[in-house]
């Protein structure tokens, strides 16, 4: 399950969209709170923190493709680091 966590304040960049389409999504918990504490970032772009590593578009339109890559590559690593243990 991947964790991706929207900051209420942010929505005014379009991340309220962004956030209902990744709630159709299965393996992903979309959390909304009042305030991520990364204020300056949430003024100035789109954001989402996904599984605690933040993730910035410049449009919230490429926020959700960004999303999906993070998530990606983030199961990426996690293989690898898996068949690493695995090999020990």
């Amino acid at each position: 399950m991947h964790i991706v966590e929207f900051c209420v304040s942010n929505a005014h960049h379009g991340t309220d969209l962004v956030l209902k389409k990744l709630e159709k999504l299965p393996d992903i918990e979309v959390i909304e709170y009042g305030c991520l504490g990364n204020c300056g970032e949430c003024f100035l772009s789109p954001y989402a923190l996904v599984n605690g590593e933040s993730v910035v578009a410049e449009k919230a339109e490429q926020l959700y493709d960004l999303i999906l890559e993070a998530i990606a590559e983030q199961e990426l690593h996690r293989s690898a680091m898996d068949k690493l243990l695995d090999d020990l």
